[in-house]
């Protein structure tokens, strides 16, 4: 008769033998130094397209990776099957450290922040400049977003054919942000494409826009070939691959050594996740001038010193008006 409780002894415990041998378990982890590298260049419920070399390779994330998720643009290592053939499936062992992460909340209330791109060296701003009209704060939520994620801004202005830029230059000029005009027209001629790209040569560009600016009909305009191309590869091993912008989608810029990533259009871009010490780095005329503010100032205080460096003759005032504009639209909805 078996006994429990503080009179059970060891032999009155069951013991289910281990079907696979009983191997004990170990917190070391396999190092896979023969690991190949890749780039994430999709994500679909799980799935990741990856390019290996030459090769397209589907692939999931292995479960020693726990919770830390793969985005497109990360620098991955992979095992398994690195052939790219049909049904075949790789695993992502080791996610390589960042250079950059262009990340975005869901609302400024929301806790959860959302990696959007990593290591792209831009962030390509689309906006059209009439039908719809312009978003001036969410242009600024984009741009705090970009200078504290480490990603330089590239402002493309769609539509001057039936508005002129003047007034968004103007607001946009003390920033000293590189900036492509373009019209429907050179969007349907491929003009807009060819003055875009000069930009993007040798550098990863993420894009982002709310819907109608012509986000989605330049980019297709930079890669046509390539966009019909990865997607047709991934229907074909996953019967899904539904990339009309509705994920983040990584390609390669024809002829350079560049890289184009469209994202889906935004119809907001919470900044909860942002810390406002780190936006004054994109301003490196004003940035010596905080050395004699108080302790986490705002920039936007009485004691703030940098009134008095900009008062010295050290910047603009226009660059300190722009510092303080960037940084209340944590504090503004995008309609004010």
């Amino acid at each position: 008769m078996r006994r429990y409780g503080k009179h059970t002894d060891e032999d009155d415990i069951r013991s289910r033998p281990n079907r696979k041998g009983n191997r004990p378990r170990t917190n070391i982890r396999p190092k896979h130094e023969d690991a190949a590298e890749g780039m994430v260049l999709t994500v679909d419920r799980g799935r990741l397209t990856c390019l290996v070399e030459d090769r397209i390779v589907m692939a999931m994330k292995a479960r020693e990776l726990g919770r830390k998720a793969a985005v497109v643009g990360d620098r991955v290592a992979l095992v398994g099957d690195l052939s790219g053939a049909k049904d075949t499936l790789a695993r992502i062992v080791r996610i390589e450290e960042r250079t950059s992460v262009l990340r975005r909340t869901a609302d400024d209330d929301d806790p959860y922040e959302r990696v959007v791109v990593a290591n792209a060296d831009q962030l390509a701003i689309v906006t059209a400049l009439a039908d719809p009209e312009p978003r001036p704060r969410l242009i600024d939520r984009c741009l705090v977003a970009a200078f504290d994620g480490g990603l330089e801004p590239l402002l493309v202005m769609t539509k001057s054919d039936l508005a002129p830029p003047d007034k968004l230059l103007e607001l946009y000029g003390t920033l000293d942000i590189p900036y492509v005009v373009t019209s429907r027209g050179e969007l349907e001629n491929g003009d807009a494409a060819d003055r875009v790209r000069e930009h993007l040569s040798g550098r990863i560009t993420a894009f982002v826009g709310h819907s109608g600016v012509g986000k989605t009909t330049l980019v297709n305009a930079l890669v046509p070939q390539e966009r019909r191309r990865l997607t047709g590869h991934v229907n074909a091993v996953t019967g899904r691959g539904r990339h009309t912008t509705t994920s983040a989608l990584a390609l390669p810029l024809a002829g350079t050594d560049g890289w184009v990533v469209d994202t889906p259009g935004v119809r907001s871009f919470g900044l909860a996740h942002i810390d406002p010490s780190r936006v004054i780095h994109a301003f490196p005329d004003l940035e010596p001038g905080t050395a004699g503010c108080p302790r986490a100032c705002s920039h936007d205080e009485p004691d703030c010193a940098l009134d008095a460096w900009v008062e010295e003759g050290h910047a603009d005032p226009a660059r300190l008006y722009s510092l303080r504009r960037l940084l209340a639209t944590r504090e503004r909805t995008e309609g004010d």
